[in-house]
């Protein structure tokens, strides 16, 4: 008896000494627990290398035989929708005879974020007749990246394709060069409009923002996230954010020539195993794999550390990989999640965990895509590394991604420029055949909404299907795969009208759209 209780009081003083030792770590050893995309990884996250969440549908992926018919309308263009850009204006664009003043604006936010702020402080300029300063971008504050809009746009091209519409200056006049980001971080200024409330109606800016242009010359807006409505705004308006969007805000030269460049390997250059594989296939399969030889499908991941922590969801990593998560969580963002209330069960259910890349490969197979498929993976470090990949690199050996198509030298311009990359892959996106996003997200809303205005193939997962399609246990590939083409018949590019609040930049139709 004393020995038994001399044990439990050892095993006991053992656990505590456990859990003092966790609440411990992060102090002394932050960057344990810090993202993929700004230190080293994570002890727990990846002490154990994440397993198959899904075993049974995975063997049944791997054994899979996928009809050409299924695969011929699954490549096939999509037909024309009855739908055309409509961009330009109602009437003959003119400017006004006098600029009310300067406009300033300080975005921060990622590619796709910065790139919506941009359309939107046109759009502004626009309503009070004023003068915009090409956009400052703020340093990242997730992946460390200073560039600025001439790194990642074409200046010229933006200011000339515009030019009879809106009045653009590359930098501010020398008797407003008072006015920077650092003389607004130092104090409370007259200039400086802090208080533009997000989905901002065009009469606050008239109300609010043009007597600061009439009394200075200039105004600085700043936050300036979300800041223009969606809703009843001019025609002439709203195509102008489009045409911004769409058509001036260009790529750089060297960022342009390298996407064409990835794009024409995964066109042009068959992988040595992709060769091989031609030279053993049934002449019916073989006679198909010409016709799609040549095509790609961009897969966009989105399974950052970040995501996965925000999510509240249940990856299987197990223990250790919940406690690494939700340390983090409690670290970033205080523990607070938003959705952390509801259980993993409920999450899913809901659609709102974010897929795994095993997930996805599953969802891609069933889909029709064969294991001959030229997948190439558009994002940033995924949150477990080469092991969390495994299943999907199984399923789709043909898969690339910029590391594998370009040499270092061609990568120099680009190293270590989180938006820079980001708008390589925006770039090689918009350039495949089909394009799929993992999850829903500031990159797969840019490129839903552009490539609908392209008439371009892109399928949107069924998440709410897919959560509770990967939560039953006993499902078999056949039906796992019956249910997934029911569940993503009308996913694959449709045309969908925005609604009263949704985003012109995901919907362009019928705002930017008309019939032909």
């Amino acid at each position: 008896m004393k020995l038994e209780y001399l044990y439990q009081l050892n095993h006991s003083q053992k656990s505590a000494f456990a859990a003092v030792f966790v609440i411990l770590l992060p102090p002394f050893f932050p960057n344990l627990f810090q993202p993929l995309g700004r230190a080293s990884p994570s002890m727990f996250s990846e002490w154990n290398a994440p397993r198959p969440m899904h075993v049974a549908l995975l063997d049944g992926a791997l054994q899979r035989q996928t009809s050409v018919e299924l695969q011929t309308s699954l490549w096939s263009p999509l037909a024309y929708q009855g739908l055309k850009p409509c961009i330009e204006p109602s009437k003959s664009p003119s400017l006004p005879e006098k600029s009310q003043g300067y406009i300033q604006v300080f975005l921060d936010g990622g590619l796709n974020q910065q790139k919506m702020g941009i359309c939107d402080a046109v759009a502004v300029a626009k309503i009070l007749n004023a003068t915009l300063v090409i956009p400052h971008f703020e340093v990242n504050p997730v992946w460390k990246d200073s560039s600025s809009f001439g790194d990642i746009f074409d200046v010229d091209h933006f200011i000339d394709a515009l030019r009879n519409e809106v009045s653009i200056v590359k930098e501010i006049p020398s008797d407003y060069s008072w006015s920077t980001r650092e003389y607004y971080a130092t104090g409370i200024r007259a200039t400086r409009i802090k208080t533009a409330p997000v989905q901002a109606t065009a009469d606050w800016y008239i109300e609010n923002v043009l007597p600061v242009l009439q009394s200075y010359g200039i105004a600085a807006i700043a936050p300036f996230s979300h800041r223009l409505t969606f809703n009843n705004l001019p025609t002439d308006i709203q195509r102008l954010r489009c045409k911004v969007n769409f058509e001036a805000l260009n790529f750089v030269p060297h960022i342009t020539e390298l996407g064409s460049a990835i794009v024409h390997r995964l066109h042009h250059t068959p992988s040595i195993k992709q060769a091989e594989w031609n030279d053993y296939l049934p002449e019916e399969t073989n006679k198909f794999v010409k016709q799609q030889t040549g095509k790609f499908v961009v897969l966009h991941l989105r399974f950052d550390k970040d995501m996965a922590a925000h999510s509240a969801c249940d990856f299987g990593g197990g223990k250790a990989e919940k406690l690494a998560l939700a340390k983090y969580r409690q670290v970033i963002w205080q523990g607070r999640v938003l959705n952390s209330q509801f259980t993993d069960e409920e999450l899913r259910n809901q659609g709102r965990c974010p897929l795994t890349p095993e997930e996805i490969g599953l969802l891609l197979a069933a889909l029709g895509f064969s294991n001959r498929t030229r997948l190439y993976l558009a994002s940033h470090k995924v949150y477990g590394g080469g092991a969390r990949l495994a299943s999907l690199n199984k399923l789709f050996p043909l898969m690339e991604d910029k590391k594998s198509l370009v040499t270092t030298e061609e990568l120099t311009k680009v190293k270590g420029k989180a938006s820079l990359l980001a708008a390589i892959d925006y770039y090689v996106s918009m350039h495949s055949d089909i394009f799929i996003s993992a999850s829903p997200g500031n990159m797969h809303n840019a490129l839903v909404g552009h490539r609908a205005y392209k008439n371009l193939k892109t399928i949107r997962p069924n998440m709410a299907l897919l959560g509770q399609l990967f939560q039953n246990k006993s499902i078999g590939w056949s039906e796992f795969q019956r249910a997934v083409l029911d569940g993503h018949k009308n996913r694959q590019g449709q045309i969908r009208l925005r609604k009263e609040k949704q985003s012109i930049y995901t919907y362009p139709a019928p705002d930017c759209m008309c019939r032909a």
